[in-house]
């Protein structure tokens, strides 16, 4: 290239980053960009998904101008995160209530040895990734624990949701969400080497509810945790993988793309299953539109992934973190405070506490010693 070209390349550069300026963001649940069309530096940076004929140009540009949420940020929502943003997807919100530890970096791929060190929220040290991944994209980080409280708050306005969740009961829950409101969302879970993904399109397909509570039998993903089986990051990889294409096929407009099935693949062994789900004619979800999880009547009680521990949600309450550091300093062990959270020890358990009342106790299973713990050291 002469140096004609380069000052014409360079001035083009300019420009597009003095339009950058002038036109702030639109923080809108369907305007998430400066313009509707691509300029030409994305044209390069997606031209290879771009020459592909399922996305082209049109695909591409949807994609810039759409959104999407993803509920949980371990293995399967980190990658599933970096897989979207890398493919231009306009706006994504990451919803996660938990904390980078040493034991997430075997499979959570957007997290690294000083996100543990400083015991990170996953959401945060996510959309900090994400943002040096690809400037393009508009990344919302919630430290938040969905429920039905907040899920209608957070998960409104997005074209689709995502799975990432470690637990069945957030999964009911925003199954309930998305048969209530239209919006389609993608399940997924993986452990061991075993993992499954189907596509849920409110009112064409049939939902989570028709797939779990219409038969007797849990599925291996149900029977056992982390803790007994532990989980391959290669098994996250296809399962993600497989869950962010079915992702592009709806935000790029291509849902006759979809595959509508049921997949299950066990990388260890080699064997995979493709299944049609029919839509139960007696759902109480999708037929008969009785959302429980959604309304609050079925309280999840959630073990996290990975550790023996119980969640405590008081989120009428507000905690100044400073503050109650500061007084656990002389009665409690190692306590450690930043900007999203406090961690200290009770021999022979550790408690995490957040800003929103809410609180992760490990080195327990018993409720019960959960709460007095609670009590003990945050008040009633």
């Amino acid at each position: 290239m002469n140096s004609n070209c380069w000052a014409q390349c360079i001035t083009l550069k300019s420009g597009l980053a003095a339009c950058r300026g002038a036109f702030p963001r639109v923080a809108s649940p369907f305007i998430t960009r400066y313009y509707l069309w691509m300029n030409f530096v994305q044209r390069e940076k997606y031209s290879r998904q771009i020459l592909f004929p399922g996305i082209g140009e049109e695909g591409q540009e949807k994609l810039l101008n759409s959104s999407a949420v993803i509920v949980g940020c371990g293995a399967l929502g980190s990658m599933v995160a970096s897989l979207l943003v890398r493919a231009g997807v306009g706006r994504l919100r990451i919803i996660d209530r938990d904390f980078v530890e040493p034991s997430n970096l075997q499979r959570q791929s957007l997290f690294d040895e000083s996100d543990a060190r400083e015991g990170l929220p996953k959401a945060i040290a996510a959309a900090r990734r994400l943002r040096d991944i690809n400037s393009d994209i508009l990344v919302e980080p919630h430290i938040a624990d969905l429920a039905s409280g907040n899920a209608p708050e957070l998960l409104d306005g997005f074209n689709l949701i995502l799975d990432g969740a470690d637990n069945f009961e957030t999964r009911l829950l925003v199954n309930d969400f998305s048969v209530s409101a239209g919006v389609p969302w993608i399940y997924a879970a993986v452990l061991g080497s075993y993992g499954l993904t189907m596509t849920i399109l409110p009112a064409q397909t049939a939902c989570l509810a028709c797939l779990r509570e219409g038969y007797e039998a849990a599925s291996p993903v149900e029977e056992a945790t982390c803790d007994t089986i532990g989980v391959l990051n290669a098994a996250v990889g296809v399962i993600a993988s497989l869950e962010a294409a079915e992702a592009l096929k709806i935000l790029s407009g291509h849902p006759e793309a979809l595959h509508h099935r049921l997949l299950s693949f066990d990388i260890w062994t080699g064997r995979s299953q493709f299944l049609r789900i029919p839509r139960r004619p007696d759902c109480r979800a999708c037929v008969h539109h009785q959302f429980r999880w959604l309304e609050g009547r079925d309280q999840p009680h959630v073990t996290m992934c990975g550790r023996n521990s119980v969640q405590i949600h008081e989120r009428r309450r507000q905690l100044d973190l400073v503050v109650l550091a500061d007084r656990l300093r002389g009665v409690a062990q190692d306590v450690r405070q930043n900007s999203f959270l406090l961690r200290f020890r009770v021999p022979p358990c550790e408690l995490t506490v957040f800003p929103d009342g809410r609180a992760i106790i490990t080195g327990t299973q018993d409720p019960a010693l959960a709460r007095s713990l609670y009590a003990r050291f945050l008040g009633a």
